[in-house]
């Protein structure tokens, strides 16, 4: 008889950071008025998990450190977990790219996986380090239900993996500020396990 178990990961994106919407990788501003707000609107008064794992850049460890202060559940930070690095994109808005670096930035949408942002992180790189450590969230929370709160190039990274999508498409998947996706991962022993997209909304 197979041992059955199910694993839910529920992932937060951040909120809007302190000068508004920008491709900032590594850069680490914190969250805004507006995006505190809107995390704490994401969650509500929902607690349902064990442990809150999260990216160690203020946008969304700060948030995550309120939630554990809360309830005093577990909480560890991972770097891994850190958005994909923009080289010298990082901090400029989409328009101030554009205007500065023509082709470069609609050249990165179209296909970024022939395209990477100069001095920054390839994609393949990038969907290395996030799938590494998402099977390691995996295997070391099996049967838990776990908060990650993390970034929007790391939750299409996963959700790519989940829906087996190609990546030339990861981008093509719209991650609001303060979005919330749940994924429920099934393991038997005697079967392989199966990863399942839930939902994908803007509160739990």
């Amino acid at each position: 008889m197979s041992d059955y178990q199910e694993t839910i990961i529920d992932l937060l994106r951040h909120g809007e950071p302190v000068g508004g919407r920008r491709l900032r990788g590594s850069q680490d501003d914190p969250l805004s008025d507006d995006g505190w707000a809107q995390m704490r609107a994401a969650v509500g008064d929902n607690r349902p998990w064990q442990k809150i794992i999260s990216s160690p850049l203020k946008r969304c460890s700060e948030f995550a450190q309120e939630l554990v202060g809360v309830d005093n559940m577990p909480y560890e930070e991972i770097p891994g977990f850190q958005e994909i690095r923009f080289g010298r994109w990082e901090g400029m808005s989409p328009e101030e790219i554009m205007t500065a670096f023509p082709g470069e930035l609609e050249g990165y949408w179209r296909d970024p996986t022939t395209f990477s942002p100069p001095e920054g992180e390839t994609l393949d790189a990038f969907i290395k380090r996030v799938d590494n450590h998402w099977d390691d969230l995996l295997v070391g929370h099996r049967g838990q239900h776990v908060l990650l709160v993390c970034h929007g190039g790391v939750i299409r990274a996963i959700l790519n993996q989940v829906l087996e999508m190609p990546l030339r498409a990861l981008w093509r998947i719209e991650v609001p500020f303060a979005n919330v996706s749940r994924i429920r991962v099934t393991h038997f022993d005697d079967y392989p396990t199966t990863s399942n997209l839930v939902f994908h909304q803007p509160r739990l």
